[in-house]
């Protein structure tokens, strides 16, 4: 038995502009997913809970053409479905490369406080924490570049083609990254004082990239918002080398105008948004595909906490530190 965790994300900028091959600049943040794996004679068996705030359970024998019947979108339950069966499809691929044996099955226990489908990188940190502990389990550990690479292959494959590699490889590093294209590193960045809310729901990841990908195709001007996201970013990881963190939030305030031109905001992000720099946050924007879930501010002060916790939509606010460690792990019997 093998237990690896693995960090949620913010983005600091370049959300959405990222699938088009610009920079983005994700942060892991101090939210984990725990995966669990056991060998067993055969077949796969999920136990999952916790992947909510509220908190649920799927469990499931097989494959993911079994359903659970839970109280949460459908959408939802069949990627984290999904996510799971590649995750182990990779780590017996990873395995079967180095000449050990794959014939066996897996008992796969979740547990999360990232929540499912807000933007926060859920399913990047199941991804990443499922593929070490299953490789793990099967007696090998991957370097972290490859873990990084093979987590985004899961992404991409459960996402219709429509993931980059920001999410994964953050989560797999841990720390502030720069991604672009297949350009991924880290960079060196202060103390960011992360402060999050969320309104208890869920953007439909698939949906709000096609909507871009539509304006961007339909109008010139679209095109040019996804540019300018990645210029923004250009300028951030500068600010951030330089440790400028007020810079910093003035320029997620100007991402966030120009994602929400886009038609990925929704009423309850923009609600967390003012509330926060009414507040007095250094910087809000919405963090991830948006139409729900979580926005982020910087805030050194316990004042946009408190003033999210008085916010109309708001389910939860809290703080998050940056998490500089990545994947690691928790627990193994092997050793």
């Amino acid at each position: 038995m093998v237990t690896s965790s693995a960090p949620g994300k913010v983005y600091l900028f370049g959300e959405h502009a990222v699938v088009y091959g610009e920079p983005a600049v994700p942060c892991a943040i101090e939210l984990r997913a725990q995966v669990t794996a056991t060998r067993r004679d055969d077949g796969l068996r999920v136990n999952a809970g916790d992947l909510t705030l509220d908190g649920f359970t799927v469990e499931y024998s097989g494959d993911s053409t079994g359903h659970p019947d839970v109280a949460v979108a459908d959408n939802l339950v069949e990627a984290a479905m999904g996510y799971v069966n590649e995750a182990v499809a990779q780590a017996k691929a990873a395995a079967s490369e180095r000449g050990v044996d794959t014939d066996a099955g897996f008992d796969i226990t979740i547990e999360s406080d990232i929540p499912l489908g807000a933007g926060i990188g859920s399913s990047a940190a199941v991804v990443v924490a499922g593929i070490d502990a299953a490789t793990r389990e099967l007696g090998i550990s991957l370097p972290r570049e490859e873990l990084a690479e093979r987590a985004y292959q899961v992404e991409y494959a459960v996402q219709d083609g429509q993931a980059s590699r920001a999410d994964t490889f953050c989560s797999t590093m841990g720390g502030a990254v720069r991604v672009e294209g297949e350009d991924c590193r880290q960079l060196e960045a202060p103390e960011l004082p992360f402060v999050i809310g969320y309104d208890g729901g869920a953007g439909d990841t698939g949906k709000l990239v096609a909507g871009v990908r539509d304006l961007k195709e339909e109008y010139e001007f679209a095109a040019a918002t996804v540019e300018t996201i990645g210029d923004i970013v250009r300028e951030g990881e500068k600010l951030l080398a330089a440790g400028n963190i007020e810079e910093v939030g003035r320029l997620m305030n100007i991402n966030h105008g120009l994602l929400s031109a886009l038609g990925v905001s929704a009423r309850s992000l923009e609600a967390m948004v003012w509330a926060a720099r009414d507040a007095g946050a250094l910087g809000a924007k919405l963090t991830g595909a948006g139409g729900g879930g979580c926005m982020v501010a910087l805030d050194p002060t316990p004042e946009s906490v408190t003033a999210l916790g008085y916010t109309p939509g708001c389910e939860d606010a809290f703080r998050a530190g940056l998490d500089t460690t990545g994947v690691r792990v928790e627990d193994d019997t092997n050793e």
